[in-house]
This record gives structure tokens, C-alpha cells and sequence, in this order.
């Protein structure tokens, strides 16, 4: 148990990381790995694809199990949201809409397991930091927004052409050519904003729901009145943040379509 509030919190925020050996003792190192962010992105990534997988081999025709209607449902939604925000033709864009909802929301899950249990046994196991909301580091979410990123300038070139790409950075929106630099300013601008806002959205409200855990954590003293107070603050707010992390995960989801929807428009 940190001995005051304050490394009480940095503690929690702090991530388990490996540096590499050329790096300094003190200050930053680009090859620095968040390990548990890595580790628990991954697991929840190979979660989500057995899960899918064991459910979509024992499908049935039948009287469906609970998390085979579920599971449906879910892929339903998915689809009925691709139709209605997605305008060009893709197969990769509905398994890709799924995957990033359900990868993002587990993630976004882990949020609700109490603070201290998995870093107070990672900590008996003698792991000294441990972060187990991965959508908490700005890494992990910047790598899944720059990932669309990368799919939108691909999607952009191959429905669009390069010439046609290159037109649409240069003559919109004002399609003259003396207008051309000023025009390619603002569309450079709009175009970078969306992987960095996209990343920063998650990041940040997800960031701000696991503070106010640790916060409320803070409660728990020898006072009994206060943890009382620290019981019951924490139930409400891990009821609210279940919308949080399921809206978190929808709004990822809906711009990616509607990112890649853009890119497949050829003017």
C-alpha cells in the first residue's frame, strides 16, 4: 500500500514497462514497452476471437443458446450499422466495425474490476506496477486510430486513384489553383485531426473513469462512515460508466465506418 494519496494514485497509473537496454536510467526512451497494456490487450483480442469462433461452430438452427441470441443480436447491430453508415462496397468493413466494437468494449470492460485486486496480486507475485485498462494508455488507442488511419489513405488511393486523391487534398474547397496551398493546409489539418481525435477521445475519457476509481478507492480508510460513502460512490459510478465503456466503444466504432465511408467516396 503506497504510504499517501498522492503515490497511492501514481502507482495506479503507472505502467509495467521494459525498457531497452540502451536506454537511460532516468527520462524517456522511444523503446519503452507498456507490458501490461500489451498483454492485456492481446488476451482480450484472442478472448473476443475464440469466443466468436466457439459460439459460430456450435451455432444452431435450433432453439439458440443464450449467448448464441446474444452474439446475434450483437452481429445484427453491427450489420444494420455498417448498411446505414457505410455507402461504398466492402466486405472488410462489417467483421472490422465488429471486431473494433467488441475489442474496444472489453477493453473499456476492464475498468470495472475493483483497483486494487489485480495489482494488489500482481503485487504479492512480485510485480511491481500493473495497468489493467489498456484503452487507459494513450499507445494502445493511438495504435488503433492511426490503424484506420492507414486504411483510409489506402482506400482513398485505390477507389480514388492517386491523382484523384491528390486532387481531392488540393481543389477542395475552393477548386481553383491559386487556392491549392491554402486548400491543401486545410485539408492536411482535417485529415491528421481524425486519427489524433479519434485516439485522444478514447484515451481521455477512459483515462478520467479510472481516476475517479482510484479516487473513490482513496475512501476506503480506517473511518468506517467514509468507506461507506466510498461503497456506495463507487457502485453508481461503476453503473454509469457500464454506458461510458459501451458508448466509448460505439462512438470508435460509427466514426471508423463513417472515416472509411469518406475515403470510399470517389467524386
Amino acid at each position: 500500500m503506497a504510504a499517501n494519496p498522492q503515490e497511492y494514485i501514481l502507482h495506479h497509473l503507472q505502467n509495467l514497462q521494459y525498457r531497452a537496454s540502451s536506454c537511460p536510467a532516468d527520462g524517456y526512451c522511444f523503446w519503452t514497452w507498456n507490458v501490461d497494456s500489451l498483454l492485456f490487450s492481446v488476451g482480450l483480442g484472442v478472448f473476443f476471437l475464440w469466443l466468436f469462433r466457439r459460439v459460430g461452430v456450435k451455432a444452431t438452427t435450433g432453439v439458440p443458446g443464450k449467448l448464441q441470441c446474444f452474439i446475434e443480436m450483437l452481429v445484427e447491430f453491427v450489420d444494420t450499422s455498417v448498411k446505414e453508415s457505410f455507402h461504398g462496397k466492402n466486405k472488410l468493413i462489417a467483421p472490422l466495425a465488429l471486431t473494433i466494437f467488441v475489442w474496444v468494449f472489453l477493453m473499456n470492460l476492464m475498468d470495472l474490476i475493483p483497483v486494487d485486486w489485480l495489482p494488489g496480486a500482481a503485487a504479492a507475485a512480485g510485480v511491481p506496477y500493473l495497468k489493467v485498462v489498456p484503452s487507459t494508455d494513450l499507445n494502445i488507442t493511438l495504435a488503433m486510430s492511426f490503424s484506420v488511419f492507414f486504411l483510409m489513405l489506402f482506400y482513398s488511393i485505390k477507389v480514388k486513384g492517386v491523382s484523384g486523391f491528390v486532387k481531392e487534398l488540393t481543389l477542395q474547397p475552393f477548386n481553383n489553383k491559386l487556392m491549392i496551398p491554402f486548400n491543401f493546409l486545410l485539408e492536411m489539418v482535417g485529415l491528421i485531426s481524425k486519427p489524433v481525435s479519434l485516439g485522444l477521445r478514447l484515451f481521455g475519457n477512459m483515462y478520467a473513469g479510472e481516476l475517479i476509481f482510484i479516487l473513490i478507492a482513496l475512501m476506503y480508510t480506517g473511518n468506517a462512515a467514509i468507506g461507506a460513502m466510498g461503497g456506495v460512490a463507487q457502485v453508481a459510478w461503476a453503473i454509469f460508466h457500464i454506458l461510458v465503456i459501451t458508448l466509448q466503444a460505439f462512438i470508435f466504432m460509427m466514426l471508423t465506418i463513417v472515416y472509411l465511408s469518406m475515403a470510399h467516396e470517389d467524386h
